[in-house]
């Protein structure tokens, strides 16, 4: 059985005690990876103080050399794409496909975030007086806390961790208990581009390690991607502790498909959207709007084309939609069909484990899906993170605008219609941070920001220019070069 240690001050350091967690194979439970720490707020301490000394250095190394070593980075998950891609898939179960572009994500972010460094602008403007210069510039903000989930082990702490090195910030990153071994690589891969000890540290553990991350006063900022209840807890901290934090959480994601729609490019979407990475992704279509035109004839398409979906390890090459995370959500997603159920939605497909075959010994749900669906029922309004969609007969654009919009939550919307005035319209209208016209709710990059709003966010988007502003401060200078105690708003007016 493999032991594996947090990564402090760029040593592997074994725990203080002996609480450790299992790295468990969704797709197969006889698999154990190996045996990770439950990281004591001792051990939190002790990487958040590395990180703090190493702050000093790497804070004031010019940002474009930051951006060498973040640029071989790329070089290096480019390298080793095909190993990790292989480790994720064991530990967290999506099809090779899948994890291949999970690290291509990073590869794209971190080739963007070295040449983000370069691009650090600030801005200059006149001043309302003589013989003087007004300039703003960026700072980095310190030690970050970044406390990310287990659907995509690489690509969205790379979103992350990426630009806040870049802007000369270190971190201490607390992977998901459910996908750690990725975390492991991750940090092999900045030690070999290069990056100094205790710039990126790595603390393995549960949610109290989460918490002493959250808690400790030399952490400045908080970077977290999972559920909406657990980032309102981190956002109730942050705000008592007047520490900034970014927030992406949840999502229940509606694809809206029109009569003048190109059909077999909808249903090509709403099944990769729904069923791919089973359906747990923040930016899953779980709901799906038909215009009442063509609402029986695409559902009786798309149940035939579910039904050639293949089931199974992520591991197998054929495989084409893996096994749920872990045993507690495969009891959820059943707890959530069950209500569906008691509340009249119709299961059309699906609607149960699979325990035969390939998937006798992993968490594998059937892919799911319910019509007749209500925008009163809890299948429409709550996230599940699974493959379970929902879908529900629209009148008109309008009607289903309103119905997509009846959400908690505002991460991802799509549309597919052979309209361009519907398009805009769209655009205008649905409530989100993104809006796909034509393409299915799932399929963000790198340059672009990544992001939501109501219950989905607090304001900050990841991906892109955007990130870089999550990750520094903003510095205003004033020069005055005239000799003389010039006094604004009072000597020029």
């Amino acid at each position: 059985m493999t032991k594996f240690n947090n990564y402090i001050n760029g040593v592997l350091t074994p725990s203080v005690h002996a609480h450790t967690f299992q790295n468990v194979n969704p797709a197969d439970t006889d698999d154990i990876i190996g045996h990770f720490p439950i990281s004591s707020e001792q051990e939190v301490h002790a990487a958040v103080l590395a990180a703090s000394n190493a702050f000093i250095s790497w804070s004031k190394m010019p940002a474009p050399k930051r951006g060498d070593i973040l640029r071989k980075a790329g070089d290096i998950f480019t390298r080793r794409k095909e190993e990790l891609s292989a480790i994720m898939t064991r530990e967290m179960g999506k099809p090779l496909f899948e994890t291949l572009g999970d690290i291509q994500e990073a590869i794209d972010t971190a080739y963007y975030a070295a040449t983000e460094t370069r691009r650090l602008f600030g801005y200059t403007a006149p001043s309302e007086m003589d013989n003087k210069m007004n300039m703003s510039f960026r700072t980095p903000i310190g030690v970050c806390g970044i406390i990310t989930a287990w659907n995509f082990p690489i690509a969205v702490p790379s979103w992350k961790i990426l630009p806040a090195l870049a802007c000369g910030n270190t971190v201490v990153f607390k992977p998901s208990e459910d996908s750690p071994h990725s975390a492991h690589i991750f940090a092999e891969i900045l030690e070999e581009a290069g990056l100094p000890a205790g710039v990126f540290n790595v603390v393995y553990g549960d949610g109290s390690t989460g918490s002493a991350l959250v808690e400790n006063p030399a952490i400045k900022l908080i970077g977290f991607t999972g559920s909406t209840f657990t980032g309102k807890k981190i956002a109730e901290r942050c705000g008592a502790l007047n520490k900034k934090c970014s927030l992406e959480m949840g999502g229940k994601n509606a694809q809206i498909v029109m009569p003048d729609a190109n059909i077999d490019l909808a249903l090509d979407g709403v099944l990769w959207g729904a069923f791919g990475t089973t359906g747990q992704r923040c930016t899953a279509t779980s709901r799906l709007i038909l215009h009442k035109d063509i609402y029986d004839s695409f559902i009786n398409a798309l149940i035939t084309k579910t039904t050639q979906i293949k089931l199974g390890n992520g591991a197998h090459p054929n495989t084409q939609m893996g096994p749920v995370i872990n045993a507690k959500q495969l009891e959820k997603i059943q707890h959530y069909v069950a209500i569906a159920r008691s509340e009249g939605a119709t299961c059309v497909i699906g609607g149960d484990v699979e325990i035969s075959g390939d998937c006798a010994k992993g968490h594998f749900y059937k892919p799911t899906i319910f019509i007749d669906v209500t925008s009163d029922m809890t299948i429409f309004k709550e996230e599940i993170f699974g493959p379970v969609l929902a879908v529900t007969k629209a009148n008109s654009l309008d009607h289903a605008i309103e119905l997509a919009n009846n959400c908690d939550y505002g991460l991802s919307s799509s549309l597919f219609t052979g309209n361009v005035d519907a398009a805009f319209r769209a655009i205008r209208d649905i409530e989100a941070g993104i809006t796909y016209i034509n393409a299915p709710t799932i399929g963000a990059e790198a340059h672009m920001p990544f992001g939501g709003i109501k219950g989905t966010g607090n304001g900050h988007r990841e991906g892109g220019w955007t990130a870089f502003e999550i990750f520094t401060e903003w510095k205003t200078v004033y020069v005055d070069y005239s000799g003389s105690l010039q006094r604004a708003q009072i000597d020029n007016y």
